[in-house]
C-alpha cells in the first residue's frame, strides 16, 4: 500500500507542480528603422528613423526551411517597433525583415541591412524575455546635402 501511494505521489506532484507554476510572458522582440540618407549601407549621424514603416519577423523550420510562423508590426513614431512573440521557437530559424516604408523617397531596402536574424527562444541562457533585433534600413532615392562630410568623417577614422 504504501508503495502505490508513494508511486501514486511521483506521478501527481510533477504535474501539480507545472499546473501551479505559472505561466511564461511573452518575449518582446524590439528594433529599430532608419532611412540611410547618405546612401552609405549603414547608419550615420544624418540618418532618420521611420515612422509607419511595416516590419514581419518569420521563424522557418532549420531543416526544411519551411515558413512555421509569422507577424508583421509596424514602426511608432520614433522608427521602434516592439513585438510579443509568445511561442518558443527553439528549432526554427528566425529574422525580423523589412516589408515597407510609407516614405517614397526612402523606400529601397538596403542590401544587407533589409533583415535581422533574432533568437526567439528561451532555451540559450538569456534571463531576459526581450530580445533586440539589429537596426534595419532603406535607402534614400539621392542623397542629402552634407553626407560628403559625415563620410569623409569615417575616412578619417580609417
Amino acid at each position: 500500500m504504501a508503495r502505490s501511494l508513494a508511486a501514486l505521489l511521483l506521478l501527481v506532484l510533477p504535474a501539480i507542480a507545472l499546473a501551479a507554476r505559472p505561466a511564461r510572458q511573452p518575449m518582446v522582440l524590439q528594433g529599430k528603422v532608419y532611412c540611410d540618407n547618405c546612401r552609405a549601407g549603414f547608419e550615420t549621424p544624418l540618418s532618420t528613423y521611420i515612422p509607419g514603416a511595416k516590419v514581419r519577423v518569420e521563424c522557418k523550420d532549420t531543416k526544411t526551411m519551411q515558413p512555421l510562423y509569422s507577424q508583421e508590426t509596424t514602426t511608432d513614431s520614433t522608427g521602434s517597433y516592439k513585438m510579443l512573440v509568445s511561442d518558443d521557437h527553439q528549432d526554427q530559424t528566425c529574422d525580423a525583415l523589412l516589408v515597407s516604408s510609407p516614405d517614397h523617397a526612402c523606400s529601397t531596402p538596403a542590401a544587407g541591412r533589409d533583415r535581422a536574424r533574432v533568437i526567439l527562444t528561451r532555451n540559450n541562457g538569456m534571463a531576459s524575455d526581450n530580445r533586440y533585433a539589429n537596426a534595419m534600413g532603406f535607402m534614400k532615392t539621392e542623397a542629402v546635402e552634407g553626407c560628403a562630410k559625415v563620410l569623409q568623417m569615417y575616412q578619417d577614422f580609417a
